[in-house]
């Protein structure tokens, strides 16, 4: 493990409009470094000359690679090409032009859904590449899988201190709550909240209500990318989590406890389920003395908060 002292930094967070990266923004606010942040419009960080030209212009010390093209199990299964394909030009463009400018500092964020359908529970790090993955989001795991091999790439054959770190399923202030790509906890809190606010009598939601989820709050996440930042210093992705699960139904019971919505669930078995469980083991975290501190409780009510006071600006929501 090696230290990384962010003071007086120049530290790009790539894809700062996006939910991880907004918390890693505010995250780094409490560090004494100068933000990097994209205004609108000035890159596409799908084309290589975009993302050159601003790294050259900008010449940040360390990135955060927080940017990429995200969604539920409906928008993962529906538009494979572009999950596939705006993934793996946004990650390799920014690696790649990191090591062309001479960034030696990176951070790539993937996902928890690299790992096999049904890989042991909980997930290790040496897990991945061990089996086939879940089907309805393969392509979006194809191109994280991509991008942890591509910092391990740069490392080996040039010596960059490229890190990778894989969070669970996140939620939080800035979530997509646009129920045709959205995911299953935003996606749930709109339901029960409409439900509620039109007392209707039952929700519907996806599958069976037993596949079992991880949850992280994105300001937890955020804690632990600066904290590996900062530490970490090894080949090896680490795994960001909270190390507890739960079943879909008790997810969707906390969210109708914090609404106040006291209906019923109507479980619509025809949807998929996904995977059956993805809980990550987070010992390797642990050891380096890093943990998750928020409750998914508490991370519920505050979301839910959030969501009340933004509902009317986000897209899809009334």
């Amino acid at each position: 493990m090696a230290g990384f002292d962010l003071k007086g930094k120049r530290i790009w967070v790539a894809g700062d409009r996006g939910m991880v990266g907004s918390a890693v923004v505010r995250r780094l606010a409490t560090e004494s470094c100068e933000i990097v942040t994209a205004v609108r419009g000035r890159v596409d960080l799908r084309r290589q000359d975009s993302v050159e030209r601003f790294i050259a212009d900008e010449k940040p010390d360390a990135i955060v690679v927080a940017a990429a093209k995200v969604g539920g199990i409906l928008a993962n299964d529906t538009r494979p090409a572009e999950f596939l394909y705006d993934n793996l030009m946004i990650e390799a463009n920014i690696i790649h032009a990191a090591h062309q400018n001479d960034v030696n500092r990176l951070v790539f964020l993937g996902s928890s859904c690299i790992y096999p359908k049904f890989a042991p529970q909980p997930m290790t790090e040496d897990a991945l590449l061990t089996g086939p993955l879940e089907s309805t989001n393969e392509w979006y795991a194809i191109a994280k899988i991509a991008g942890i091999k591509l910092c391990q790439a740069y490392r080996k054959q040039y010596g960059r201190d490229y890190v990778s770190a894989m969070p669970t399923n996140l939620y939080g202030p800035n979530d997509n709550f646009d129920l045709q790509s959205s995911h299953v906890l935003p996606a749930l809190m709109v339901k029960i909240h409409d439900a509620h606010a039109s007392g209707a009598p039952t929700v519907p939601v996806w599958g069976t209500g037993t596949p079992r989820r991880e949850f992280l709050h994105v300001d937890d996440c955020a804690d632990g990318i600066v904290f590996i930042m900062k530490s970490y210093s090894g080949a090896e992705h680490l795994n960001l989590g909270t190390g507890v699960d739960v079943s879909i139904r008790e997810l969707a019971e906390s969210i109708a406890r914090t609404v106040g919505y006291r209906g019923e669930f109507v479980f619509d078995t025809s949807k998929p389920d996904g995977t059956p469980r993805k809980l990550m083991n987070v010992d390797r975290m642990k050891a380096l003395g890093w943990q998750a501190r928020i409750p998914l409780d508490d991370g519920i009510r505050t979301t839910y908060q959030w969501f009340l006071e933004n509902r009317r600006a986000l897209r899809g929501v009334a």
